[in-house]
């Protein structure tokens, strides 16, 4: 799979001499009674609670980790913002402090502008498109490469599936309906400004606050998945969710190269190997607890309302223009948009095949 070269090829690069005794993140806690060894903890932080396909996957990866390594490494997930905010754990990963984290992609872009692409509003066709970017080693090779100077390099992603707009009470069937209403945003410049395009008044805070926002008004509403509503009770005071699909962003998960460094060959293929399991786990799961969690958020009485997507899309065009002036920007913008070109065709290709079996 191209994955798997993707991985294997990430962690080759980020690989140093390993002369170096003392781990930062990952520690010695206790002594493993069957070789006598002393365990090594790895700290994976992330801001989902328990019930989020995220946990299961990571979960996932810690058993496969613990296991093909006799469990001489400790692998201990941190739900729930508990190691801190998103932005606050990526930066512990550049001190080898915290040693994995989830980060949303608004968040790893402002480390390499590489990502920034990937956060333009609409520049996936479609939930295929965006698989096949996301498995293309060609176009995320280097991208996952792009912060090794900054500490941490991508492992792989995790399915966040189309990010849209709710809102407390506010029906959102046009970018004018927006007009005023203060939205949450990723910490993400693009984020910001696509608001700004719609003519909303984008508010950065913390995942974790987003509740609290909601309830005491500080915002009027945020943009985020169907899951956001029910795994952190956002639907219990945002009741309007309203299809935009102006996004289709990965999670990633990044890994400090402070722990690379210490890893041996044979321990580094295990990563490579427990990341894999927990991507595929994690985007099977997706799906499903996407329709689990729209049944769960109408009774909670949120109304789902699907509008015209092409006036919001209308409204990206200088955006567009804007980010892809960059050279480097444009290379990847120019791969992803020639990957929706081939995803469409092949489509296109299958439906007419199956037409062509219908008929005869």
């Amino acid at each position: 799979m191209k994955k798997r070269g993707l991985i294997a090829k990430l962690l080759i690069i980020s690989v140093v001499s390993t002369f170096s005794l003392g781990f930062v993140g990952c520690q010695t806690s206790s002594t493993n009674a069957e070789s006598n060894t002393a365990k090594r903890v790895v700290r994976v932080a992330h801001v989902q609670n328990e019930n989020h396909p995220i946990h299961g996957a990571l979960l996932e990866l810690e058993k496969y980790i613990e296991e093909k390594t006799n469990n001489n490494i400790d692998v201990q997930i941190f739900p729930n913002e508990l190691l801190g905010p998103q932005t606050q754990t990526i930066e512990l990963t550049q001190t080898g402090a915290v040693d994995m984290v989830v980060a949303g992609l608004g968040a790893v872009e402002a480390f390499n502008s590489a990502y920034t692409v990937f956060n333009l509003p609409y520049i996936m066709d479609s939930i295929e498109h965006y698989h096949a970017v996301m498995n293309d080693e060609n176009i995320m090779g280097e991208v996952f490469n792009s912060t090794e100077s900054s500490g941490f390099v991508g492992l792989t992603w995790f399915d966040a599936g189309v990010r849209n707009i709710y809102t407390k009470n506010k029906v959102i069937q046009t970018p004018d309906d927006l007009k005023g209403l203060k939205i949450r945003v990723q910490t993400s410049p693009t984020n910001v400004k696509m608001l700004q395009a719609l003519g909303a008044s984008p508010t950065p805070m913390s995942f974790g606050e987003v509740y609290t926002g909601l309830q005491q008004g500080v915002i009027d509403g945020a943009e985020n998945n169907e899951l956001a509503l029910v795994n952190n009770k956002h639907g219990e005071v945002a009741k309007v969710y309203s299809y935009n699909m102006h996004a289709m962003l990965p999670d990633i998960l990044i890994i400090s190269t402070s722990l690379l460094d210490r890893l041996t060959d044979e321990e580094k293929q295990i990563f490579i190997e427990a990341a894999n399991l927990a991507n595929e786990w994690e985007v099977k799961k997706w799906e499903q607890s996407v329709e689990e969690a729209k049944v769960t958020a109408e009774k909670m009485g949120v109304e789902f309302y699907y509008p015209d997507v092409k006036p919001f899309q209308d409204k990206m065009a200088d955006l567009h223009a804007e980010y892809t002036q960059d050279e480097n920007m444009k290379v990847i913008y120019d791969k992803i948009k020639a990957k929706g070109i081939e995803v469409a065709k092949a489509k296109e290709y299958e439906e007419d095949s199956v037409l062509e079996e219908t008929e005869e």
